[in-house]
């Protein structure tokens, strides 16, 4: 069982940044991915980014890609995501999730996912 951590989410003025983590532990088999996906009120979960296991494919959704920076760091099985000019429509439920099968855009990919942590932008 692997088990996902998620912290650095809370409260950001609109412009701002924001950097949150996601620590994974538990017994890891596999190298892996990660991936970044985020609930707003009343909408579907959403991809945000994902980054391979090496590093070397990184993938951000379109709506954001300009504004967002992922890497990860195997030696501490964490993984971050730096937000740059934040929005109040970023205001969302961010999760991480590992994924064994190579990483996607799609939910389907992934085995294990953080309880999530809150990002919240003011205007």
């Amino acid at each position: 069982q692997v088990q996902l951590v998620e912290s650095g989410g809370g409260l950001a003025q609109a412009g701002g940044s924001l950097r949150i983590s996601c620590t994974a532990s538990g017994r890891i088999f596999s190298n892996y991915g990660m991936g970044w996906f985020r609930q707003r009120l009343g909408k579907e979960r959403e991809f945000v980014a994902a980054i391979t296991w090496s590093g070397g494919g990184t993938y951000y959704a379109g709506s954001m890609k300009d504004r967002l920076t992922i890497w990860k760091d195997n030696a501490k099985n964490a993984v971050y995501l730096q937000m740059d000019s934040l929005k109040p429509e970023d205001t969302a439920v961010y999760y991480c999730a590992s994924s064994t099968l190579g990483v996607a855009a799609t939910l389907d990919r992934y085995d294990y996912w953080g309880q999530g942590t809150q990002v919240t932008v003011s205007s």
